[in-house]
């Protein structure tokens, strides 16, 4: 059983967990539970979308990925279904599944993701957030990090 923290810590909303700006050139991100607040079992980001777009199709080899739509409008496919969310819409996206996603709507969207179990997610987006760009494509970031690219982002034309 992992060890959970004996605090819990509040994050109060448009904030970072550690107070960090973090981009991803169209897209802006805020921990909102780390690794090590549970134990490693969960990864939670806020994602900001101010652009249409999104990560290339891939798979999470030991984490099941959850979409919770806050605001926007987003298409996101799992497998072969493809699915359109607004606001209040959830998806689980199961690991080993190919999946991909893109923010759709003329205005800002924003999505609330989870990673279970958390596996090397908050260090990929450690990473992938020092270059204020969408991660690169290169299949050494990914597998370093528990994933796999399987193919390019949504095409939105």
């Amino acid at each position: 059983m992992n060890e959970h923290p004996s605090t819990a810590p509040c994050i109060p909303a448009g904030q970072d967990r550690e107070g960090v700006q973090r981009s991803m050139g169209i897209t802006t991100l805020a921990f909102k539970v780390v690794t090590a607040d549970s134990g490693g079992d969960l990864f939670l980001i806020d994602q900001t979308s101010r652009a249409a777009g999104g990560p290339p199709r891939h798979i999470h080899l030991n984490q099941d990925e959850w979409f919770y739509v806050l605001e926007g409008d987003y298409v996101v496919e799992i497998g072969a279904e493809r699915h359109h969310l607004g606001p209040g819409d959830s998806l689980l996206a199961p690991r080993t599944i190919p999946h991909v996603w893109a923010c759709v709507g003329a205005g800002t969207g924003r999505l609330l993701v989870a990673f279970t179990p958390a596996g090397e997610m908050e260090a990929f987006f450690r990473t992938v957030t020092t270059s204020e760009a969408m991660p690169s494509q290169d299949p050494t970031l990914w597998r370093d990090h528990g994933m796999e690219v399987v193919g390019p982002p949504l095409d939105l034309g």
